[in-house]
């Protein structure tokens, strides 16, 4: 490729995904479906088939998805300089959003209005991570082993066993227990353990420790690298440390936080922006959105030669099998906490059951449903 033919790729890489990433609402898999249909039915810059195989490949790594996949795309047209700007321009644009979210809620959160829209929000939330643990956990309980498993990992989560050490030990238990019953001839491949390794050895902040930028990246990349499945396994993390743990940010600021995620377009890590600027202003934003994506550059690059191998060993899957199910139960745990903080009164209550009314029988998009409870919630305050 020449240089003027790269600078027009790159330049036509860098409008792509600076509008999806100002546009694509709706979760990671709504962003998979524009992907599809700008990168392979618009564009032809892949075609089907190559289009799944990145698909697929997101989903053996730790991070955001669609984060993932963009990078992923940048990378295949335009090779490492693609990989950066495609990444880089999916993710900017809801950066900025919330960046200016963030400094209106420090600034005028406390007014009665905004205090209105959240209490709107809260409740269409926890109805949102509902339906999709609901709808995670049929796909991924797929035998009576991995239902136990996961029944497992609630009470261990639930009676304070850390959220890396429950992921790693199903993961790894699941994928012992199908090598015994011969389902996982074979040695285990060392390629299938590069997530879990990268568990065990970012442990970010000790307990205790007081706010500073280092101790907030240095969490941050650690959410970054080990999170499996949904977006939404992120408040388990987010809760166990920074509410409980080191007591950075209260109930409340932690839901407001994932209210924003979900007002706004783009990947719902950025969440970590909205958390980095309520505890560091403007550099606590930056430093927390630098932590949470870095891994995900990371992965993509380092990933794609192991992709066939992890594909064909058994035991990559069922750690992943296990690592999935683990992730399920840390949400379930927090979903249920947080809703105890979200539902507090009978309009709550309702608010979420009609949402989720809305989102399994009839489909609607969570983005409507959450900016349809900021507008109710306003209406309380007028």
């Amino acid at each position: 490729m020449t240089d003027n033919g790269l600078r027009t790729t790159l330049s036509d890489l860098a409008l792509l995904f600076l509008k999806l990433g100002a546009t694509a609402f709706g979760g990671p898999a709504a962003h998979v479906a524009m992907m599809e249909d700008e990168v392979v039915r618009r564009r032809r810059w892949l075609t089907h088939d190559e289009f799944l195989d990145l698909v697929g490949a997101t989903n053996l790594i730790p991070g955001p998805n669609s984060t993932e996949l963009a990078i992923h795309v940048g990378y295949r047209r335009a090779g490492w300089a693609g990989l950066l700007v495609a990444g880089m321009c999916f993710i900017v644009p809801a950066m900025a959003i919330v960046l200016a979210l963030a400094w209106a809620y420090v600034r005028y959160g406390r007014l009665p209005a905004a205090a209105g829209l959240l209490y709107g929000v809260k409740p269409v939330v926890i109805a949102v991570v509902v339906q999709a643990l609901a709808s995670l956990g049929r796909a991924a309980v797929k035998s009576r082993a991995l239902g136990v498993a996961a029944v497992a990992a609630v009470a261990a989560t639930a009676a304070g066993v850390h959220e890396l050490v429950v992921l790693c030990g199903v993961g790894l238990g699941n994928a012992l227990g199908g090598w015994a019953s011969g389902r996982g001839a074979g040695r285990p491949s060392p390629w299938c353990l590069v997530p879990l390794g990268s568990a065990l050895t970012v442990t970010g902040a000790s307990a205790g420790t007081a706010f500073a930028l280092g101790p907030l990246f240095l969490f941050f990349l650690k959410v970054g690298s080990v999170l499996f499945g949904s977006g939404y396994v992120l408040l388990a993390f987010l809760r166990a440390d920074l509410v409980t743990r080191w007591g950075w940010l209260t109930e409340g600021q932690l839901l407001d936080a994932v209210a924003v995620g979900q007002v706004t377009p783009g990947p719902l890590f950025t969440t970590a922006t909205f958390i980095g600027y309520l505890l560091g202003s403007f550099p606590g934003g930056l430093v927390a959105t630098l932590g949470i994506f870095l891994p995900a550059f990371v992965f993509v690059a380092a990933s794609g030669p192991l992709i066939p191998r992890l594909r064909r060993s058994p035991v990559a899957g069922a750690v992943l099998d296990g690592v999935n199910v683990a992730s399920l139960a840390l949400m379930a745990v927090v979903t249920w906490q947080l809703g105890r903080a979200a539902l507090v009164d009978g309009s709550t209550v309702a608010l979420a059951l009609i949402s989720a009314l809305l989102l399994i029988r009839f489909r609607v998009k969570s983005t409507w449903l959450v900016l349809g409870g900021a507008a109710l919630g306003l209406l309380t305050r007028l």
